[in-house]
């Protein structure tokens, strides 16, 4: 197995490539990144009523997440206690209990085991069923109606995990003044690849774009249409800061056409400007924020107006569950360009989307070459040339074209998959920012 002298350092930009193919580092993953990191849950339009509630997961664990009689939402492990089985099929609906289709133990919205069939006679009445209800998710936090789940009591509350992140999320699902919600149903596909390959290209990788993407553009744009990525010397900035990043690039107009989202949308986006303006504010309003991941596996495309979470499923392999998110007041016709657009350009026949899966699985093909497993990755660009709040834009940045957040992201996961306590994060990150400012200009 890879050891931690391997990966204590990553953060300098050198990526052993084992990282992305060793099955007992990513059991390791799963306890200490999945199992101590806040994960994205659902989404308050996926739960519109007592007794709604989605199927997901908290890296492989299926959770079911359910809103409540009183209006809260509670998350429990998908899992009887008698045998194991799954205590609901179903992907999403509306229940008032969820039972077991092995055994019939049935549990209430909570996960509390309240129905044992044949109880006196199998149980003679001493099975104590408040002891066996379903595994619950211990933190909840809802962030401007976005749930995200914690296993962990030690791990820091989501708003100090969410960081200078908060931003750049903001910008994104903070902008109307009746919010968002996901166009109903998730999108789901298998790419056979690693799960960081995804979290870190959309943490960090504006890089790849005119190149990958080119004949994808190309296909989209009209000869006279604004170019879809900027030009290698364009401004812009990459932030980073507790694993999460976002790329951004500025734009002369604030609405400009695009080829992802339809011109029903530009139109609507034009004559509602102004609420955007008052509630993010006129300069944050003119970045375009192509690509960001908070930490680990929740990314999202403002550009494109598509959310997803890379499902680990093994070292090798995703399922990728992507949704399209909509401005809740827009009309139904404009909602409509806004979900055309996402699967054009980001699902799983999208012309963007192929390209990335094409290029992660090609690595992953490649990694099963023992040589090619021992050379390490340059993930370098831009290192010691990173500053703070520049341009008004909160966090640790450089270029746009850089590796910045690609650095964080894998220090931070280096710092977790280790099992550093927090307080030894927290202590070794204080010391890095500090050998960042004393470093020569």
């Amino acid at each position: 197995m890879i050891s931690d002298s391997d990966i204590a350092d990553i953060g300098s930009g050198l990526v052993n490539p084992e990282i992305y193919t060793d099955p007992d580092l990513y059991q390791l993953e799963l306890k200490n990144v999945f199992g101590r990191s806040w994960l994205f849950l659902a989404h308050d339009s996926q739960l519109p009523r007592a007794g709604s509630f989605v199927q997901t997961y908290m890296g492989e664990d299926p959770i079911l997440v359910v809103r409540q009689r009183d209006g809260s939402v509670k998350a429990f492990l998908n899992q009887c206690r008698h045998r194991g089985m799954r205590i609901c099929r179903a992907d999403a609906g509306t229940n008032r209990t969820f039972t077991c289709s092995y055994h019939g133990w049935a549990y209430d919205l909570e996960g509390n085991l309240i129905n044992v069939p044949a109880e006196s006679v199998a149980y003679h009445n001493e099975l104590d069923k408040e002891k066996w209800g379903a595994l619950k998710v211990p933190r909840i936090a809802c962030y401007k109606g976005f749930y995200f789940g914690c296993w962990s009591a030690e791990t820091p509350e989501f708003e100090d995990h969410l960081g200078d992140m908060a931003y750049y999320f903001d910008a994104v699902v903070d902008r109307w003044d009746n919010g968002l919600e996901l166009v109903t149903g998730t999108t789901r596909w298998v790419i056979d690849c690693n799960w960081k390959f995804a979290s870190e290209q959309f943490a960090s990788d504006m890089y790849h774009a005119p190149i990958s993407h080119a004949s994808a553009f190309i296909a989209l744009a009209e000869e006279s249409a604004p170019q879809a990525f900027p030009p290698y010397e364009a401004p812009g900035r990459q932030f980073a800061g507790n694993g999460h990043g976002s790329g951004s690039h500025w734009l002369p107009e604030f609405v400009m056409p695009d080829a992802a989202t339809g011109p029903a949308y530009t139109d609507w986006l034009e004559e509602n400007k102004e609420e955007v303006f008052r509630r993010i504010g006129v300069e944050r309003a003119h970045k375009v924020y192509a690509h960001n991941t908070i930490f680990p596996n929740f990314s999202f495309l403002g550009q494109s107006c598509t959310m997803r979470v890379w499902q680990p499923r093994g070292p090798g392999q995703i399922e990728v569950w992507a949704w399209t998110y909509v401005p809740k007041d827009a009309p139904d016709k404009v909602k409509d360009s806004v979900r055309q657009g996402s699967q054009r350009t980001f699902n799983p026949a999208g012309v963007f989307e192929t390209d990335d899966g094409e290029n992660w699985t090609e690595i992953q093909q490649v990694l099963r070459g023992y040589k090619a497993r021992q050379n390490l990755f340059n993930v370098q660009m831009g290192a010691g040339h990173e500053e703070r709040d520049v341009y008004g834009l909160p966090g640790r940045s450089n270029g746009v074209y850089a590796e910045t957040a690609a650095r964080g992201f894998y220090q931070r996961w280096s710092d977790l998959v280790r099992g550093l306590s927090w307080a030894e994060i927290a202590e070794l990150e204080q010391a890095r920012r500090a050998a960042e400012e004393v470093q020569p200009a």
